[in-house]
């Protein structure tokens, strides 16, 4: 389990955010909200060592950070960012490059890294893309070559920036049913989300985060019931119960 406790980060010496305390829970899918800016990107770059900590303290299974090398936080949380590079290989060359943390070098395939890269493509619904070149792909293709990557990483916590972004409607879900699936192995699943509606159905937990700091923290009935989302965000949000459950909406 991941635990962070009172941290404060940002870029240039400003904190974008301070004093957050979160749990990322084995077998739970927990979703970052917020307004633009508010430090959701921020923080999981954070507790992936891209960005410094200002303040506080991120722990892994009860180890401080600062006590694991690169490799060590690398197979223990994945992280698929919202924004990065597009090289120019084939999506099967990159979703091997998450096998790299258990690599000594000069990096050697083994059979077993090209049996979890197979699995993990067919769970993004990016089998069909392996032999294709990233720069050639759309946007949502991409997005799911990415999201086989961050999988092939395989470890207990996986953090996703925006995963969504760029799919259709039908891919939006199998990311959201990937998350469930992959928390009901018993790992922990965080997800950057701007679509509130879906985050409310899907999630364990909602994290809000607004003017640099924590808002609220919970399940979604009780992020419903409490009218964070219309103070913070300025909407109505409203639902509906159906037969497969409570439907949201905005007013």
């Amino acid at each position: 389990m991941i635990e962070i406790r009172q941290l404060s980060a940002g870029y240039n010496g400003q904190a974008v955010f301070s004093g957050v305390s979160l749990d990322f829970r084995p077998g739970e899918v927990l979703v970052l909200a917020g307004p633009n800016g508010c430090g959701k990107s921020t923080l999981l770059k954070a507790v992936a060592g891209i960005e410094p900590v200002m303040s506080g303290e991120i722990l892994f299974d009860g180890v401080p950070m600062p006590r694991l090398s690169p490799r060590e936080t690398a197979k223990k949380a994945a992280y698929m960012p919202q924004e990065r590079g597009v090289p120019s290989i084939s999506v099967r060359r990159m979703a091997l490059h998450g096998r790299f943390p258990y690599l000594s070098y000069p990096r050697r395939y083994r059979t077993e890294d090209y049996d979890i890269v197979d699995a993990a493509l067919e769970r993004a619904d990016a089998s069909g893309l392996a032999s294709r070149l990233v720069p050639e792909l759309s946007g949502g293709q991409r997005q799911r070559a990415y999201l086989a990557m961050a999988l092939a990483q395989d470890t207990q916590t996986v953090m996703m920036d925006e995963p969504t972004a760029f799919l259709d409607i039908r891919h939006q879900l199998a990311v959201m049913d990937t998350a469930r699936a992959l928390a009901s192995e018993g790992r922990a699943v965080v997800i950057v989300l701007h679509d509130l509606c879906l985050a409310m159905k899907r999630a364990d937990r909602l994290a809000i985060l607004a003017d640099g700091a924590l808002a609220a923290l919970g399940a979604p009935e009780e992020i419903f019931t409490s009218g964070v989302v219309d103070r913070v965000f300025g909407v109505s949000l409203r639902r509906v119960e159906t037969d497969s459950g409570w439907q949201y909406y905005f007013a």
